[in-house]
């Protein structure tokens, strides 16, 4: 799972990060993000690979009748995408949700009572990707388009199950060499990413 996450830098950075023009620099500031609050984030996707837009956390499927869903869809697990019916539509509109950090909790005792919040990043800080899912969603009262995304999650590697260690998930990172290859929507051979945690304050 992933439910928070953050985006600490400018528009240009990742402009230069990622090769890509963001489509409104001005409505973008870097800031951390509760994906139960469905903020709008940078997202690059495969119809537009040179762009980065703002896309709202938690997908929205073309069928669904209001916003209700996207509480339950804000990730999605790769091993069942094709079969979900609220990403089986989706799996081939992919995106890459631009970040640079995520938080997760480490459960202190067997029930949870006592958790310890921890960072995860790249050892250098740098930007990198979740693989995600995006729709749009047309509200039909308004005619209001919504442009949506969920994060793709696995199983969690062995370093992330000492953190995460009450659900051993983990959200699904993507190298710079496999970014375009997700986009492109070509299947990814398994692979690991280094990462680093650090404890902060609840």
């Amino acid at each position: 799972m992933c439910f928070f996450f953050k985006q600490s830098k400018t528009a240009v950075e990742l402009s230069n990060r990622f090769n890509a023009a963001f489509d409104s620099p001005d409505s973008f500031s870097p800031s951390n993000y509760n994906g139960f609050q469905f903020p709008k984030t940078p997202v690059i996707t495969n119809s537009e690979k040179t762009k980065i837009q703002l896309f709202s956390w938690g997908l929205i499927p073309h069928w669904a009748k209001d916003t209700a869903i996207r509480k339950h869809t804000l990730n999605a697990r790769i091993e069942t995408i094709h079969e979900k019916p609220s990403f089986r539509d989706s799996v081939s509109k992919r995106c890459l949700v631009l970040v640079d950090g995520f938080y997760e909790w480490k459960w202190l005792d067997e029930k949870g009572k006592h958790k310890q919040k921890y960072l995860i990043s790249m050892p250098t800080d740098e930007p990198f990707a979740f693989a995600g899912l995006w729709s749009e969603w047309v509200e039909k009262k308004t005619g209001e388009i919504y442009k949506t995304y969920t994060v793709i999650t696995k199983p969690a590697n062995a370093f992330m199950s000492e953190i995460h260690n009450s659900a051993k998930r983990m959200p699904y990172i993507l190298t710079r060499s496999n970014e375009f290859d997700w986009l492109n929507g070509k299947r990814l051979q398994d692979f690991d990413v280094e990462l680093k945690a650090i404890e902060v304050a609840l």
